[in-house]
């Protein structure tokens, strides 16, 4: 039986405050992908990155908090969703790295934003955008959950943040904060026992300017009386601490007007004591501590679990994560230690409408490490080094934040490209050392202003993309990359010519320059001299970090293609790379048009070959470049052929207008044999095979799939007389089939399980290259699969023939 594995897994987070949480038993990060929850074991020395995505919600995941059941020892993961539902996921007992889904809580009416959960109570509350927070009690035993009450916000607010505590004292009351879209932060207790909770407000905090993004809290290790300090952050750039204890509060120190800190702050810093009961024991909370020196919003903040340290750690959209301690002495907070980019050289701010900085913050369960998600939806890693005393950055993961709308592998399988319409292009490859490999990104060659489209190759070392800038644009490897890829993947690659040194983007620029280009510089700002960034050196022992990814992996532009009208649809490069075949969304016969350009000096053959009246979804070449494949929206599909004697003229061959029932979102050459065979796939749900006979292709299969074809490929090779082909649908679902070379009849090999495929449409599906000798020795075939959920995954094949 064939059999699948994932191999690799790219996925970025998604931008919510709520949506990861790092186990402290497991030390599995568990965060939200796009309307999927990714695994991964930061500590885990294999660099592995994501190992598993849980499918499940129909839309974004927005909150992610791990749970421990009391009665059972049951290790749960609860997720929110915009989907407004709550899915519990309970540990695999085989595998305990892994969970499945158990039961759904389902009551809001609204996106949920929050989840708060109490150690050693059976009780979890959630916030949602109905402006409610509802109290539910979970039964890890019978895998079900009941909804106890439902709290509805007074004055009306949404709750973005909540934390939940059980108190000291003999029923161990509940506590639990709540704040969001208002200044304020409610407490509301618990008064009866915890098995029948009912939520009273007993407090309301005031003092911040701005919403409030986080609550969380911890028991002061200072405190000999075993206080609670609640941490709250907000978008007034301020982090307030409260102190809830038990007993009646100590009276407040007087503030001293004279005092010029402290004087005009007054209203500010009201120490006012807030007092309640709760089974029958007085508690008070007071304002504690500000914690300021942010430059913009905080997003999150975090309590190290190290039970000696009594540390805070908080993440600002101003691109920092802070670590905030107390002093020892004299009882002051302040900020021991900053990692991250001094964002006032950026000159964007939120206010300004970036969605810069890091959204989320999280200490490693041993209290040594701290990961973050920044704007790219990637996660950077720091190391305390306690020799040094210092924190070093390491390297993280990343993954597109947006549908991946291309997947191509260069010609000689050395390396991944993906492409997004979140405007970047990445390059993925596997590191290989020792005994151990992996799979990283190595680089960014495109950073762009508008959603990519498609890509495809030109070579080792230069690659053409198209997007929704009705142009196509041509990039060069930087000899850097080049470099860094011959170090640590073992890929050399064989180039003629020189290699350009790494590229910049010029500021109110789109296109990357290679350094020592000059771009027109205003001399006047610059006291007439004209600037360039540096070149920097990359670490060249592991993959790039984040933020050399972001700035020092991009691929200098070589070429511009234009002629296009409107945003490009799909792109192909012939074999023999003389040739790119283009083609744009259109609705007319003057747009639905095939533009071919010549590689050798870039410019446009005329006249562009028509066939179609509505966007070509996709071309194809085939192995010898004889044949151009199209299909489109308008159903049909078109074979165009090569002149032999020009070997840049194609003209029309044949057409099919009624290809499929519904419109034809995939096409892909067989290897050729004796006899030219081709593929289409369409919205009907089905794969087409064509076959070429005398001066015509004829359908000889059909293979009928349970939901709309979005995307096929061919491996390279035929293999044990059979083609093979892989196919994905709309509904996320990949199989794989053998098709027989001499009758055409097709057999479905292995179809990838549900839990291991993708959640959404597949984009693009693309196998590794290999040679007609390999494929009988090679015991396993790599296949690229791009998805509209975000993610670039690996699937390592094997056992075909069985």
């Amino acid at each position: 039986m064939a059999s699948v594995v994932s191999d690799y897994i790219s996925v970025g987070g998604n931008r919510h405050p709520g949506a990861a949480d790092w186990d402290v038993q497991t030390g599995v990060l568990a965060f939200g992908a796009d309307n999927n929850v990714a695994l991964w074991e930061p500590l885990n020395g294999s660099h592995r990155g994501v190992y598993a995505l849980l499918v499940g919600h129909s839309d974004k995941v927005s909150v992610v908090r791990f749970y421990t059941c009391p009665s059972s020892g049951t290790r749960l993961l609860l997720t929110g969703s915009v989907d407004r539902t709550i899915r519990v996921w309970h540990q695999d007992t085989a595998e305990p790295r892994n969970y499945r889904h158990a039961f759904t809580l389902e009551g809001h009416t609204g996106s949920v934003n929050a989840i708060a959960v109490a150690d050693g109570t059976n009780i979890v509350a959630s916030g949602a955008a109905d402006g409610t927070v509802r109290v539910w009690r979970i039964n890890a035993v019978e895998l079900k959950g009941e909804m106890m009450e439902a709290i509805i916000m007074k004055p009306r607010f949404f709750p973005l943040c909540l934390s939940l505590r059980a108190l000291e004292g003999e029923n161990r009351p509940l506590v639990l904060a709540v704040a969001g879209t208002t200044t304020k932060v409610q407490i509301y207790v618990a008064e009866e026992s915890v098995d029948k909770p009912n939520f009273q407000r007993r407090a309301v905090l005031a003092g911040h300017e701005a919403w409030v993004r986080s609550l969380s809290f911890t028991v002061d290790k200072q405190s000999k009386t075993n206080d609670i300090l609640l941490a709250s952050a907000s978008q007034d750039r301020y982090i307030r601490l409260w102190r809830l204890r038990q007993g009646e509060a100590n009276a407040p120190a007087p503030i001293d007007d004279a005092d010029p800190l402290l004087g005009g702050m007054e209203p500010t810093l009201s120490n006012k004591a807030h007092e309640f009961e709760a089974a029958g024991l007085k508690y008070s909370i007071t304002f504690e501590a500000l914690l300021f020196g942010n430059e913009d919003w905080i997003y999150t903040t975090a309590w190290n679990p190290d039970p000696n340290r009594s540390q805070l750690l908080s993440a600002s959209a101003d691109n920092t994560v802070t670590i905030w301690e107390q002093d020892s002495i004299s009882g002051v907070w302040m900020s021991i230690e900053r990692m991250g980019e001094i964002s006032v050289q950026k000159g964007s701010t939120t206010a300004t409408g970036s969605a810069g900085g890091f959204w989320i913050g999280l200490w490693s369960p041993d209290g040594k490490q701290v990961v973050s998600l920044g704007r790219t939806g990637s996660w950077r890693v720091w190391q305390h080094d306690s020799e040094a005393d210092i924190w070093v950055q390491k390297f993280g993961i990343s993954g597109h934040v947006r549908a991946a709308n291309g997947v191509q592998w260069d010609p000689s399988g050395g390396y991944l490209l993906s492409t997004s319409a979140d405007q970047t292009t990445r390059l993925h490859a596997e590191w290989l050392r020792d005994d151990k490999r992996s799979w990283h990104e190595f680089s960014r060659p495109q950073i762009h202003g508008y959603d990519l489209n498609c890509i495809d190759t030109l070579g080792p070392s230069q690659f053409v993309s198209g997007a929704d800038e009705k142009l196509l644009r041509v990039f060069n490897e930087p000899k850097q990359i080049a470099d860094l890829l011959g170090k640590l993947t073992g890929f050399k690659q064989t180039i003629e010519g020189d290699l350009p040194d790494t590229a910049e983007i010029p500021v109110l620029g789109l296109s990357n320059k290679a350094q020592g280009d000059e771009a027109p510089v205003d001399e006047d700002e610059n006291n007439g001299v004209k600037t360039s960034a540096p070149v920097v050196n990359l670490n060249t022992d592991t993959p790039p970090l984040e933020d050399q990814l972001a700035r020092y992996t991009l691929w200098p532009e070589h070429e511009k293609l234009y002629g296009h009208g409107y945003e490009i649809s799909a792109v192909a490069v012939s074999h023999d790379r003389r040739l790119i075949a283009t083609a744009c969304k259109a609705t007319s016969i003057d747009h639905a048009v095939i533009r071919l350009y010549d590689t050798s000096d870039w410019h446009e053959i005329k006249p562009s070959l028509t066939a179609h009246s509505l966007t070509i979804a996709d071309l194809s070449f085939s192995d010898n470049d004889q044949y151009l494949l199209s299909v489109g929206r308008d159903r049909q599909w078109a074979v165009f052929a090569r002149s032999e004697q020009d070997p840049t003229v194609f003209t029309n061959f044949i057409s099919n207008p009624k290809g499929h029932s519904r419109m034809i979102l995939g096409a892909a050459w067989a290897p050729v044999t004796t006899n030219y065979v081709f593929a289409t796939a369409g919205r009907d749900k089905s794969v087409k095979i064509w076959q070429k006979t005398e001066n015509t292709f004829t359908c000889k299969t059909t293979i009928t799939l349970t939901s709309a074809v979005s995307a096929i490929a061919f491996l390279a090779a035929p293999y044990k007389n059979s083609f093979i082909l892989a196919a994905g649908e709309d509904s996320g679902a990949v199989s794989i089939h053998r098709i027989n070379i001499d009758t055409l009849e097709a057999q479905l090999v292995v179809a990838v399980d549900q839990t291991m495929a993708p959640s959404r449409a597949i984009t693009q599906l693309s196998w590794r290259p290999v040679s007609a000798e390999e494929t009988h020795s090679k015991p396993q075939f790599d296949l690229a699969v791009g998805s509209e959920d975000t993610s670039t995954r690996i699937f390592a094949i094997s056992n075909l023939a069985a």
